[in-house]
C-alpha cells in the first residue's frame, strides 16, 4: 500500500509531447518554432497563402491606379471661420463691472432678465454665522445678550460690555427687537 507522502516519481507521467525535450529529430534538439529543413522541403505551400501575398503585392504597386475618393461625411464648400484655435488668439475676459455698464446701454424692457436683477433660489445651507465682536465664524451666542462670538476672550469682552453698545451691535446685524 503506498502512502500519501510516498515517492512521487513512479506516479508522474512521461514527458509531454510538446515539450522541448520531445521535440529532437535524429538525437539533436532543434529550436522550438522552426521547422527542420526536411520538413519544409516536404510541405508545399497553401494556396490561400500565395492568393494573399499576390493581393499584397498588387496593393503595395500600385497606389495611385486607385481613383480619388470623394468621402460623404466631409463637405466639399466648408470654409473654417478662424474662431478658436490659434487664427482667434488669446480671450478677453470682462468683468462685473464692465458687464454691468454694457448691460445699461443696451436698449432692454422693463421686465427683461438682466445680469443684475437675477436672483437666484433660496439656499439649501443654513446660513453662516459670524461673531459679532471680530467677524470669525462664530459657533456660540451668548444666551443674556444674544451677540454670537468665536471664543472666550470675545465672551469675556461681551460680558463687560454696556447695554447700548450692546443694543448697537444687534442693530448692526438687524437682529434687535425692542419690547415695546
Amino acid at each position: 500500500m503506498a502512502s500519501p507522502g510516498g515517492n512521487s516519481r513512479s506516479r508522474r507521467p512521461n514527458k509531454r509531447p510538446n515539450s522541448p525535450a520531445a521535440a529532437t529529430v535524429g538525437g539533436k534538439r532543434r529550436r522550438p518554432g522552426t521547422p527542420s529543413a526536411a520538413a519544409a522541403a516536404s510541405a508545399p505551400e497553401a494556396p490561400e497563402v500565395a492568393a494573399v501575398s499576390q493581393n499584397l503585392a498588387a496593393a503595395t504597386a500600385a497606389p495611385e491606379a486607385t481613383p480619388d475618393k470623394q468621402f460623404v461625411f466631409k463637405d466639399q464648400n466648408f470654409v473654417h471661420s478662424g474662431k478658436g484655435g490659434v487664427s482667434a488668439g488669446k480671450k478677453t475676459w470682462k468683468n462685473l463691472k464692465q458687464i454691468l455698464a454694457m448691460e445699461r446701454t443696451l436698449p432692454w424692457k422693463p421686465d427683461d432678465p438682466t445680469y443684475s436683477s437675477l436672483d437666484g433660489p433660496p439656499s439649501f445651507k443654513p446660513a453662516k454665522k459670524y461673531s459679532d465682536l471680530s467677524g470669525l465664524p462664530a459657533s456660540y451666542t451668548d444666551p443674556h445678550t444674544k451677540i454670537r462670538y468665536a471664543n472666550t476672550d470675545e465672551f469675556s469682552r461681551i460680558r463687560m460690555l454696556p447695554s447700548d453698545i450692546v443694543t448697537g451691535y444687534l442693530a448692526l446685524r438687524r437682529a434687535y427687537t425692542p419690547v415695546p
